[in-house]
Order: structure tokens, then C-alpha cells, then sequence
């Protein structure tokens, strides 16, 4: 394995945690391998590994990138990922305004559903013995 390859899963771990990507790899076919060391080599080795902006700004950019071109399905895992890179609610909030005026409203309010969701998962994955 390359020196990026593995970088890029140091990263990929750090950012989505081990539950995540070790779910991915045990999941991983022969079929999808070669996808799976593209995304770990360029987006994870190279993107999400560069020291040019920090990984809050990075989780904003995703956000919205991820909303603006409407893969909704990866905005969960993300979302999960702020916790670990460090991208608040609020920037949350602040990237998917910019959603709706650069992109459309309907994908931002999409996004803001779907973040919504996972921040109350994530809460209640917190606090899995309380009850009301």
C-alpha cells in the first residue's frame, strides 16, 4: 500500500471514525475495491489529507457541496463527521444557507432536514438510557 493509501485511511478514521470505516471495509467486494482505493487515495489521501484549510472549513465545504449537487445520501455521514472536525451547528446552518441562495432552496431545506435527523440520532446514541 501506498504512503497516500495509508495516509488517506489515518484520515478516512479520524474523520468518520474507526465504527464507520471499519464497516466499509468489512463490507468491501472485489467489485468495489477499486472504488474504495480511489476515494481512500484521492479524497481521503489527498482532499481531506491537505493542510490548506482546516477540517471544520473542509466539513462546511462538503455539507455543502454534497447538498448543492443533491447527494443527500452522504450528508448523514457527514454530518456524524462534525463531531470530529470540529464544524458546529451552526456552521452547519451557515453552509446551508448559502445552499439556498447559491443552489436552491429545496436542496437546502433537504440538507437542513437531514442534518436535523442525524443531530437528534447522534444525541440519543449519547443518551441511550434516558428516558422522558
Amino acid at each position: 500500500m501506498s504512503d497516500r493509501y495509508q495516509r488517506g485511511m489515518t484520515v478516512r478514521r479520524e474523520v468518520l471514525g474507526d465504527t464507520h470505516v471499519d464497516r466499509a471495509e468489512f463490507l468491501k467486494t472485489e467489485f468495489d475495491e477499486p472504488f474504495q482505493d480511489l476515494i481512500t487515495n484521492a479524497a481521503w489521501g489527498t482532499v481531506w489529507a491537505s493542510d490548506g484549510i482546516s477540517r471544520r472549513e473542509r466539513s462546511m465545504l462538503t455539507l455543502a457541496l454534497l447538498a448543492a449537487t443533491g447527494n443527500f445520501e452522504e450528508i448523514p455521514m457527514h454530518i456524524r463527521a462534525t463531531s470530529r472536525t470540529g464544524a458546529s451547528k451552526q456552521d452547519v446552518q451557515e453552509a446551508f444557507q448559502h445552499v439556498a441562495i447559491y443552489a436552491g432552496v429545496p436542496k437546502a431545506n433537504h440538507a437542513l432536514k437531514l442534518a436535523r435527523q442525524t443531530y437528534a440520532e447522534m444525541e440519543a446514541e449519547e443518551k441511550p438510557y434516558e428516558t422522558s
